[in-house]
């Protein structure tokens, strides 16, 4: 028999509710409610009807639904369906010690799995309104049909990095629901196409895309917050990503479907700072229910800012450790997520203070978590506080890094910088020099990401274009390490052309067969350009998205990518989970092969280490490739970032061997690339003549 409800207002049912789970949760006897507040005086839970623009209930929490500092409750005879929720809290404004109580907000639950106001992309709810972003409840009834993480390993991961809408938003993509979850599970015949197993997905958590009041100087009309660098709710998809009403169930249905079909999903997590921005920015949830608890502030209880948007999470407080944890766990545990990039990590290891923790809780926690034991977790190593760890972020054994230095040290070379030779042999080798204690699979290698230039701008601007912006160009990196290879911009020259299409597949070249995890950029494979804007981030048109029409026209590319991708996957060499180790000078013979890498010059094992070098060829050497008949897995990369063609010496092979050209950036498609097992043998074994500002890339058959 079920006890009767201990109180009653109006035709709302209730009684004390239980402190764990945190949000909303379901239950036999109702729905229940619970939330932490430290310093707030009171609390009481509002109840919307769905849609509703004023509430149908607000209830105190009594004193004795108080545990400790958890508010929690239980309402009976709720439709889940049907309701929406929030809360208001009361306690002192006194933003000197930290804390802005403000009893006339109804703030939003900070575990709330779905929130409403935001259903349809670009028209959003008034950020003006009584309650504008609105918790709601998500019953799981999906059927994962068996489905779990694929757990590939982590050397063998090539990295899609792509927005989930400016994938499909295009008109030529063809897709039933441009711009949308649904629509990516239409294209990932075209993923497995190209060859990557993860596509990372720039931030789904759900975010106001109309937060931004800059104007396009150039057509008047109002940016968006395009990329969601600007989380409301970190454990709720976001809205407009779904083209069926339901971003829950869409976005597992794409998580399934990718893993159906050999791709992990990855979530890039933005931990960092929240909407709620600086003094000036809007109180939505957080600043409401403990501002002191949840952000980093400086002594007169203004915000520290290591994020450059205002505001600054408090990561290693115990009370936002849990609540990160818990997010974590539950993208893994309901979503299945595969993988998580942490958007300016370095600010998570921030003590709550503000000073770097050389030992950081939350890192450690999240490295060590059992429902995580087997999610990649990778962090963008660095703030904009000027925090910069990239080889010493605390990996506790488990985390990986975006290798800036990776992006930065090839983008000199092949721009003709000097005395970099020595930097690219450890580049290419996994940069042993940075993290000689975790290995190869510790660098995630990128040329190009979505901050930034793409690819094929990196080729083609010397400066910014970020006038459209609405900041007067100022916004965005000055320095690009770019070179436009002659001419700015746009060109109908050939010969500038011609260049800047080597210069891409020479970066493209050596980031596939450069030890570590490769990243591609959504779009470098067709070499889309955003005419010269690093920081697109407030475009929603072409800028963004992802042109199909330009499949066609730059097929010759795509199919250069899909080449590169397939040969690092032939070649277990290449993929490597520990450094090879260094074979100064030899002769290969014998039928086996030790697994070592070697560095070489114009003449084979005599590298030139000068600072006027511009030369440098690596030799991966392993036992056996994945070839049924393969005695040796052994690939030869050839480096020549000078303005001149050089002849460069090759290593001898024992018979039966021989060197075999997979890739050549100087010759003209298709002569450019070949598949696995139809490499083009060299006439002369002995040397190659490989052409200015270009690369070559030859296996061992």
């Amino acid at each position: 028999m079920t006890s009767l409800p201990n109180y009653q207002l109006g035709r709302f049912k209730f009684r004390p509710g239980r402190p764990r789970p945190f949000g909303a949760t379901v239950t036999p006897e109702g729905i229940n409610f619970s939330i932490f507040s430290c310093y707030a005086t009171s609390c009481s839970l509002v109840l919307f009807q769905k849609g509703a623009e004023l509430p149908m209930v607000e209830i105190p929490f009594l004193d004795s639904f108080r545990t400790g500092d958890v508010y929690a409750m239980t309402v009976l005879d709720l439709d889940p369906a049907e309701i929406e929720y929030g809360f208001r809290l009361d306690g002192p404004f006194d933003p000197a010690n930290g804390h802005r109580f403000d009893a006339q907000r109804i703030l939003l639950d900070p575990y709330a799995k779905s929130i409403g106001g935001l259903d349809k992309w670009g028209e959003s709810g008034t950020r003006e309104g009584i309650y504008p972003y609105r918790a709601r409840l998500h019953v799981d009834e999906f059927d994962w049909e068996g489905d779990r993480q694929l757990n590939i390993p982590l050397e063998d991961i090539i990295i899609y990095e792509m927005h989930a809408r400016g994938f499909t938003a295009h008109p030529a993509s063809a897709v039933n629901a441009p711009g949308s979850f649904a629509a990516i599970i239409e294209k990932i015949p075209y993923l497995k196409n190209l060859g990557v197993n993860c596509i990372e997905l720039m931030p789904v958590f759900e975010f106001d895309e109309l937060d931004n009041d800059l104007l396009n100087p150039e057509t008047g009309e109002t940016l968006v917050n395009f990329w969601g660098y600007n989380p409301i709710g970190f454990f709720a998809p976001k809205a407009g990503y779904a083209a069926c009403g339901q971003p829950t169930d869409e976005l597992k249905s794409l998580v399934k479907a990718c893993h159906r079909a050999g791709i992990e999903v990855w979530l890039d997590v933005v931990f960092n700072h929240t909407a709620e921005g600086n003094e000036n920015g809007p109180t939505i949830s957080y600043r409401g229910i403990d501002n002191s608890i949840y952000y980093l502030l400086k002594p007169d209880g203004s915000y520290q800012n290591f994020s450059g948007v205002g505001n600054t999470v408090n990561c290693n407080h115990p009370v936002v450790r849990v609540v990160l944890l818990d997010c974590l766990r539950y993208w893994v545990s309901e979503y299945h997520i595969d993988g998580f990039r942490f958007d300016l990590a370095s600010s998570m290891g921030r003590d709550p203070e503000g000073r770097p923790d050389p030992d950081p809780p939350l890192l450690e926690v999240l490295a060590y978590d059992p429902l995580l034991a087997n999610t990649k977790l990778i962090a963008e190593a660095w703030d904009a506080g000027g925090l910069y760890q990239v080889g010493s972020f605390p990996a506790y054994g488990r985390w990986a890094e975006w290798n800036g230095r990776y992006r930065d040290d090839l983008r000199r070379f092949m721009k003709g910088d000097p005395g970099l030779v020595a930097a690219m042999a450890a580049r290419v080798q996994g940069s042993p020099d940075i993290y000689a204690e975790r290995g190869p699979h510790a660098s995630v290698n990128f040329i190009t990401a979505h901050d930034g230039l793409t690819l094929r701008d990196l080729v083609s601007y010397n400066s910014k274009r970020n006038l459209a912006n609405g900041e007067d160009n100022r916004d965005g990196m000055d320095e690009n390490l770019s070179w436009n290879c002659g001419l700015e911009g746009a060109s109908d020259d050939v010969s500038v052309n011609d260049l800047r299409n080597r210069q891409m597949k020479n970066f493209l070249s050596i980031l596939m067969v450069s030890q570590g995890v490769p990243m591609l950029l959504m779009g470098d494979e067709i070499g889309h350009s955003k005419g010269g804007n690093n920081n697109s981030y407030c475009h929603d048109d072409a800028l963004n998205y992802l042109d199909w029409s330009q499949m066609s026209a730059n097929s010759a590319l795509l199919d250069f990518v899909r080449h590169l991708i397939q040969l690092r996957q032939a070649h277990p060499v290449l993929r490597r989970r520990a450094y090879l180790k260094h074979q100064p000078t030899d002769e290969l013979n014998g039928d086996q092969f030790s697994e070592s890498v070697s560095y070489h010059g114009a003449e084979p094992w005599s590298p030139d280490w000068s600072p006027e070098s511009r030369q440098l060829a690596v030799m991966f050497c392993g036992p056996e490739a994945e070839e049924e008949e393969a005695t040796a897995d052994i690939v030869y990369l050839i480096m020549n970032a000078h303005w001149e063609t050089s002849t460069f010496g090759l290593p001898r092979l024992p018979q039966p061997l021989r060197w075999h050209v997979a890739v050549n950036t100087s010759m003209t498609p298709p002569d450019d690339a070949y598949p696995p097992g139809q490499e083009i043998p060299l006439d002369d074994q002995l040397a190659i003549i490989v052409g200015a500002r270009s690369v070559i890339i030859l296996i061992a058959h």
